[in-house]
């Protein structure tokens, strides 16, 4: 019996985030995110989009391209940050990126379809949790009547409250990004994006932010952005 199999990348994703620190946890918290899926050459027809313009949502499934382990190694426990990062549970009972194939779901918003572009159709989607240039293996409709399941329970995924901060950003500073850009910036930073476990209101934090650098401080419930620079 063959235990491996090829997967494709069908399209990468375009987001604001070149790196890591920042992206919401979870798809669908930020619906002000906004990203594009482009397709690969060879799967750049758009017929294998026609209908998609009917569905509300999509699910991505996706490759954690910056978690992969080249030796195959994996291990059956991780440490969420959920749960400050010093306790483990069983790896499927995480979303955590270390897995034994690194593979993403999300969930998104379908904003727009566009199907003549200089590279080829390309899905506009809002409420993405990817890194820029993310690989994509496989798109499918979102089908409420049966993915939707508002009777379930969230084990220890919400034994924390997730938090919605105070963002104090100077509108001198704000005005640095594209007018398009600063609402979906501020609702990155009032969902927290610091590590659950660090809460040093003297530390700087920092991260990059479509095509601008991000400097802040937290004291409480209350974020202060100290600096945004382009890059």
């Amino acid at each position: 019996m063959n235990h491996t199999m090829e997967m494709r990348v069908i399209a990468r994703i375009h987001s604001e985030f070149p790196g890591k620190f920042g992206i919401p946890r979870q798809s669908g918290l930020i619906d002000s995110l906004r990203a594009t899926v482009v397709f690969e050459p060879a799967f750049r027809s758009p017929d294998a989009l026609r209908g998609i313009e009917g569905y509300s949502h999509l699910w991505l499934i996706w490759q954690f391209s910056e978690c992969v382990n080249e030796d195959g190694s994996w291990s059956p426990t991780v440490r969420p940050p959920r749960l400050g990062g010093n306790k483990r549970v069983g790896v499927f009972a995480t979303r955590a990126p270390y897995r034994p194939n690194p593979i993403g779901l999300s969930s998104v918003k379908l904003e727009e379809v566009r199907l003549h572009t200089p590279d080829g159709p390309v899905l506009v989607v809002s409420g993405a949790d990817l890194m820029d240039g993310t690989p994509i293996y496989d798109i499918k409709p979102y089908l409420a009547y049966v993915d939707s399941h508002p009777e379930a329970t969230d084990g220890f995924a919400l034994a924390q409250k997730e938090g919605v901060l105070t963002v104090d950003c100077p509108e001198s500073l704000l005005s640095l990004l594209p007018e398009g850009r600063r609402q979906a910036l501020l609702d990155v930073l009032a969902q927290d994006p610091r590590p659950q476990y660090q809460n040093d209101p003297d530390r700087m934090y920092q991260f990059e932010f479509a095509g601008v650098h991000v400097e802040f401080m937290v004291d409480g419930d209350v974020l202060m952005v100290k600096q945004i620079q382009s890059i």
